[in-house]
């Protein structure tokens, strides 16, 4: 199933929105033109996953030589569990994923091209679109 969430320009950078799609709360964040979305519910002990802290990941190559990576990871409020936004990965060995979805931006006009239409439409009429839409597939 695909969802319309909101305008692009709706989502401030660095920013989050924890959206109910489909009956689930997904957590939808934006950095720069990437957008990520993952379910808002840590599979450790179930904590409220999309409120906890957003970082890169931090690597180092040598003593004091600490780099930042554009993989940005999310630390669980509840117990600091540590996930990947993009892939759902646990950073804890062994630990389940938390379910991570496919998230894109696409021009309203594909949108009405294909026949989808934003979830908040309640009656549709004869428009132009021109902007962009966040959407995600669950």
């Amino acid at each position: 199933m695909r969802y319309v969430i909101g305008s692009a320009s709706e989502f401030e950078d660095r920013g989050r929105r924890i959206v109910r799609v489909g009956g689930r709360e997904i957590g939808v964040f934006r950095f720069g033109e990437r957008f990520f979305a993952v379910r808002n519910r840590c599979p450790h002990q179930g904590g409220p996953l999309c409120v906890g802290r957003v970082f890169p990941l931090m690597v180092a190559d040598a003593p004091g030589a600490v780099r930042l990576e554009d993989q940005m990871l999310i630390s669980c409020p509840w117990h600091g569990w540590q996930y990947d936004l993009e892939t759902g990965n646990s950073y804890a060995p062994g630990e389940p994923h938390v379910r991570s979805y496919d998230v894109r931006v696409r021009h309203g006009r594909e949108l009405t091209e294909s026949g989808e239409q934003p979830a908040y439409v309640v009656e549709t009429f004869n428009v132009s679109v021109e902007d962009d839409y966040v959407v995600i597939d669950a």
